[in-house]
């Protein structure tokens, strides 16, 4: 059963840097009540969901970060986006509702769709029931990010948070080749200072990851609201494209997931050492 609160926060036995690495949409634990109003099957509404990233974060306690990850699935409630962005065919809150342009297309705070389009349910829900949602997962999972940051900022003077998330490979594969396996996104220079988004980049490059800024994504809601670089907050929003190591039709772990899950796990080892002010001289050293 999911505590009320649908994340978790693993810290090590001391924090290095003030870097902490989250996962919001990986969460699996699926209530009994939410299975009944859905009409889908547990197969598809996991077809959206950021599959073992929380497990391929783990290795940064060893070196010093602070994880946070959802157990709420994202079907339930997305954590990457604002308490705003509704969507009048997922929810009732009003026709003349303004939204964003992800909650338009139903991948707003309470999806109305998984991948490939497929409606979650038959009919919105109750706006009374969106807001017991956000407040029991959405609200507490931010409460404790929040908390992380500040707690960051009074330790080491910055925060750095790498929000991580997997993309399907149908996300890259209509780009000119060769196709990325990681997208780095800061909101085009607005979410993380620009030596230590080079810094992140360079440690993906050394590594052999095929690596592109900003496209097809540049960051949503967890970038936008708590990046401020001249404050000493860094966000990079981070994916990992899924055909490296899942099965995608399954969505479970590939027979390259262990060799993957080595291969990432050094790079996000190093990430978890950075500082914002630290060269890229000295990163190509260490």
């Amino acid at each position: 059963m999911m505590d009320s609160h649908g994340y978790i926060l693993r810290q090590p036995q001391v924090w290095e840097s003030g870097v902490i690495f989250c996962s919001p949409h990986s969460g699996r634990e699926f209530p009994d009540w939410f299975l009944q109003e859905s009409r889908l099957d547990v197969a598809a509404l996991r077809s959206s969901e950021d599959a073992f990233i929380d497990r391929l974060i783990e290795p940064v306690l060893d070196a010093g970060a602070v994880t946070l990850a959802s157990r709420v699935p994202r079907s339930i409630v997305d954590l990457n986006r604002g308490t705003s962005e509704l969507d009048p065919e997922a929810v009732q809150c009003g026709p003349h509702r303004p939204t964003t342009p992800r909650a338009h297309a139903g991948l707003g705070v309470i999806p109305r769709v998984v991948s490939g389009a497929r409606p979650i349910r038959n009919a919105p829900i109750p706006m009374a029931e969106a807001k017991r949602r956000i407040d029991t997962y959405w609200r507490p999972y931010h409460a404790a990010l929040r908390e992380l940051v500040e707690q960051a900022m009074s330790r080491f003077g910055w925060a750095i948070i790498i929000d991580m998330h997997s993309m399907p490979h149908e996300a890259v594969s209509h780009m000119v080749p060769p196709l990325p396996e990681v997208v780095i996104g800061d909101r085009h220079g607005v979410s993380c200072g620009a030596q230590l988004r080079e810094n992140v980049g360079h440690l993906f490059r050394q590594a052999d990851f095929r690596l592109r800024f900003n496209a097809p994504f540049s960051g949503a809601y967890v970038a936008n609201a708590y990046g401020r670089p001249s404050q000493g907050v860094h966000v990079l929003q981070v994916e990992i494209d899924r055909a490296l190591y899942l099965d995608e039709t399954r969505t479970e772990p590939s027979r390259q997931f262990d060799a993957f899950a080595a291969r990432l796990g050094h790079v996000l080892t190093r990430i978890a050492r950075l500082r914002p002010d630290q060269s890229i001289v000295k990163v190509a050293a260490e």
